[in-house]
């Protein structure tokens, strides 16, 4: 009993009671020692209970559910920039948002868990077994407050409900640290780039003669990112050309300063000079819109292959006990992310000159007039006109209140808890062209009057621009033909929920566990958009606005029975069940389940297995997104002689979405045959239903006519047969399945001297059999399609192996990171003649080495890290990738200090 009321008053975790793994940094059995795991977790007094899948609080309890344990030593390997670039690492994730993979979109700067690249919105994040209000972003949480990361890799809506398809991650805040722990570093790369500066500090104490405790911490980083794809080899400037993956390749139809691409022989095909004469320009090989050598800019020379990162982060929380069975908690939690840097281009593809042209060279009008056209085409590669920075500002604040307590002697536990979050993203983006001032600032005439130019329109406040050559539009016709598309949206999210755990009674077998509970979370969604962009004022990008709410009530039951126990074979049966429905405010009530055994065959031998219902209900974006309308020409099967037709097509949100639904498989086996090696294998077996995604209007009518009926349902005919209309808005369609197995082995052995030292060895890995997608009538497979981000494809193989050293004063640490060989591509319907992509290893490096100062164990660390130590070269064409390393050798020198 007193086990229980010590781990009572130890864990309280958001006021989520949450699965004992014990002093186990592994998902393995409780009692076994592992390599991996922290002082921390060595000197975890017994009853401390850690994070699962599962609302059973029970020490000693072991989840069917597999599980990976990260320490903060595991999480500061090589000193990844933050939580998830560490968690990028194994095997069981995908980098989808990343620095590297967003380079050149809006959504830079954040970091969000993507476990088996089944999509971030399918991964939950959890702080102490709460929800996030900032999309699930790694970098609004500080790493020096994080003790531990608890990784379920499998479904878990039963337990912590929508969104946990794929897994769930939970990190567990040091809540009960005390000193003074103080740290600062700063890396580069082998080539004098990607510069970072990190600055990390915590507190902790204890207050009201121990009753109370109070810890506070928060780091800044500053990584200033690679500004150019350029920057490295296998990265800028590639295309798909003739079926190959292509170097130095281009823009065949616009040049900088201007291309002349219609109009009188003497015209077409030239280029402009800065001055605005004529020049033949060095065209090279054109394929297509694809220009391979020559002067064919790209946008690849001016954005980054590397988003920089300027970020700082701070956590307090603070708990008292307010009696011996009662604990009240609070903590608080501010971030913000902020940076500027080059977009990408808003160029001219076509725009008509004529002859009056105000800036036009003589020579030019001569051709012309000679010809007897009045009029020529160009098209232009701005810039120096309309090349677009994108000025970020994100900022998430949010806190909790929480109270944990017992009655019966520490036989129950109850818990609740309130959390309030508010998640602000600002983007500005100047430089994009506004269509009516773009046209009328290059409808520019001599004014006979004055000799000067002038707009021919006479539109008020308008500035000719010229056109011809770079460097000609003056500052004051740039300001007049671009603006800013502006976007700031705030995200709320308020969190509650009550639990009660317990051991009603006994079986032979041992205790009956329960947990019983309701949850409700509120959501909303307000994006405001600027005037030009409501206005749809720029030629090519604007941002659009979006309103939307909902809220979700819940309510949870786990049971756990014990079958049988001490016989042959059946040392430890134990049956896990779990349910939860939820009502929506949108698509209504959907159930959630979980059935799981664990069973002991030999001592140290355990066997697992689960099948769940899992379920992802539609976010706001998905639900909510302005409702556009637009005619596309389409080309009706049923009457294909008549070739395509304009159709009004509604895009944008859909309401009547349904949620997502998910089969889950896991079976495996834990064992720990030696004192110090564990290991584990897991196979799992996913299978979603119902994937929200959108679909282009030719795709969804093609697809109908293919057989799928359930899309014939988004298009409307008229009296004659004929498409009258068309919702090409976000559907449930496709079908995800994957299957694979993962392995975990863990081998710690002490070495016998003065220095307590020990040597450690881990390997994890993940095989995927099978990544397949199916809308009705495709399907296409995704593993070892591996060389670009924004598709599904993963690789056959990831493992990590990892030989270390660690003592009270020295450690050191070599780890192999290994990828299967694959393809930039499999599923294109042309194969790649050089598609192949080989088997990648690369070898990081760690060494430190701590040193003892004045009494009470005050000590200060230095250490040092090298990533990709060969300076190992990425594949081709590796812009976006989430599996290869495009910085090179990245070395990193610290010093942490703790008293």
């Amino acid at each position: 009993m007193e086990q229980l009321l010590r781990a009572r008053r130890r864990s309280i975790l958001a006021g989520t009671a949450l699965i004992a793994l014990s002093a186990s940094a592994t998902p393995v059995l409780a009692q076994a020692e592992t390599p991996s795991r922290s002082d921390d977790a060595a000197s975890s007094t017994p009853g401390d209970i850690v994070v699962t899948g599962s609302r059973i609080d029970r020490p000693g309890y072991e989840s069917p559910t597999p599980l990976l344990h990260m320490t903060q030593d595991d999480l500061q390997i090589v000193s990844r920039p933050n939580i998830g670039a560490a968690l990028a690492d194994l095997p069981q994730f995908k980098a989808s948002q990343s620095p590297q993979t967003s380079g050149t979109n809006a959504q830079a700067g954040r970091f969000p868990v993507n476990i088996r690249g089944l999509g971030e919105t399918r991964s939950l994040v959890l702080v102490d077994g709460r929800r996030l209000v900032s999309d699930n972003d790694l970098n609004t949480v500080p790493s020096i407050m994080v003790k531990s990361v608890d990784i379920v890799t499998g479904g878990a809506s039963a337990a912590w409900g929508s969104d946990a398809v794929a897994g769930v991650v939970n990190m567990i805040v040091d809540g009960d640290y005390e000193g003074v722990r103080l740290g600062a570093e700063g890396g580069i790369s082998s080539r004098g780039d990607a510069g970072q500066v990190r600055i990390e500090g915590k507190y902790g104490t204890s207050f009201a003669e121990g009753r109370g405790h109070f810890v506070i911490g928060g780091e800044f980083v500053d990584n200033k990112g690679i500004l150019k794809k350029t920057d490295r080899e296998n990265t800028g400037r590639f295309a798909t050309v003739n079926n190959a993956l292509t170097p130095n390749v281009g823009h065949a139809t616009r040049l900088i300063g201007g291309y002349i691409t219609s109009g009188p022989a003497g015209l077409r095909g030239m280029g402009f000079n800065p001055d605005g004469t004529l020049r033949v320009p060095d065209i090279g090989t054109v394929v297509g819109t694809n220009m391979i050598g020559g002067e064919g800019p790209s946008d690849d020379e001016r954005s980054p292959l590397i988003t920089p990162q300027k970020r700082y982060a701070a956590l307090a929380k603070a708990s008292y006990e307010l009696t011996d069975t009662l604990k009240l908690s609070a903590d608080f939690r501010y971030s913000r992310y902020w940076n500027s840097y080059t977009w990408f281009g808003d160029h001219t593809n076509s725009v008509t000159i004529r002859s009056d042209n105000a800036f036009l060279n003589d020579d030019v009008r001569q051709i012309l007039a000679d010809s007897g056209q009045s009029s020529f085409t160009m098209a232009r590669y701005n810039a120096d006109l309309s090349y677009s920075t994108i000025n970020l500002d994100r900022r998430s604040i949010q806190g909790t209140l929480a109270l944990d307590g017992s009655f019966g002697d520490g036989r129950w536990r109850y818990s609740a808890y309130y959390s309030h979050g508010e998640y602000r993203n600002k983007i500005d983006t100047p430089g994009f062209l506004i269509s009516q001032n773009f046209a009328n600032a290059v409808d520019a005439v001599i004014d006979p009057a004055t000799g000067q130019a002038v707009c021919r329109s006479g539109a008020a406040g308008c500035v000719p621009l010229n056109l011809f050559g770079e460097g000609a539009p003056s500052q004051a016709a740039i300001d007049y033909v671009t603006g800013t598309p502006r976007s700031n949206s705030l995200n709320k999210l308020d969190t509650y929920g009550v639990s009660l755990r317990g051991e009603p009674f006994e079986l032979p077998a041992g205790p009956v566990s329960i947990a019983i509970g309701a949850e409700g979370r509120n959501l909303s969604t307000n994006a405001k958009v600027g005037e030009l962009d409501a206005a749809k004022a720029f030629s090519t990008f604007y941002f659009t606005s979006l309103r939307g709410k909902y809220d979700v009530k819940e309510a949870f039951g786990e049971i756990v029975v014990p079958v049988v126990k001490d016989l042959p074979v059946l040392r430890k049966l134990e049956l896990n069940g779990a349910v939860r429905v939820s009502d929506y405010s949108t698509s209504g009530t959907v159930w959630s389940w979980k059935l799981g055994a664990t069973n002991e065959f030999l001592p140290g031998v355990i066997g697992r297995v689960t099948r769940s219902r899992d379920i992802r209900a539609p976010n706001i974006s998905e639900l909510y997104s302005n409702q556009t309308v637009s005619y596309v020409g389409v080309v009706d099967p049923q009457f294909s002689g008549e070739g395509s037709r304009s159709v009004l097509i509604y895009g944008g949100g859909n309401a009547a979405l349904k949620p997502e639904k998910s089969d889950t498989w896991t079976a495996g086996i834990t064992t720990a045959p030696l004192r110090g090696l564990t290991a584990s294998i897991d196979y799992f077996n996913i299978a979603i239903k119902d994937v929200i995604t959108s679909i282009g209007a030719q795709v969804l009518v093609d697809r109908c006519n293919g057989g799928n009926a359930s899309l014939c349902n988004y298009i409307t005919r008229d009296s004659t047969g004929r498409i009258a209309s068309i919702a090409s808005s976000q559907v449930n369609l496709s079908e995800f399945k994957t299957d694979g197995v993962d392995a975990e082995l863990a081998y710690s052995l002490p070495v016998e001297n003065e220095a307590n030292g020990r040597v450690i060895f881990r390997l994890v890995g993940t095989w995927v059999n099978h990544f397949t997608t199916d809308d009705g009538t495709a399907k296409i497979e995704y593993v070892k399609s591996q060389g670009y981000a924004f598709v599904n494809g993963v690789p056959r193989i990831r493992a990590n192996a990892s030989v270390g050293y660690s003592s009270d004063g020295f450690s050191g640490l070599v780890r192999a990171r290994y990828t299967s060989s694959g393809y930039w591509n499999r599923t294109s319907a042309t194969p790649i003649t050089n598609n192949r992509i080989p088997a990648y290893t690369y070898i990081d490096v760690q060494l430190s080495q701590k040193v003892p100062f004045g009494q009470d164990g005050k000590y200060f660390e230095i250490y040092g890290n090298v990533s990709n130590l060969f300076d190992k070269d990425p594949p081709l064409y590796s812009n976006f990738s989430p599996y290869y390393d495009v910085i090179g050798r990245y070395m990193t020198l610290g010093v942490r200090l703790e008293f």
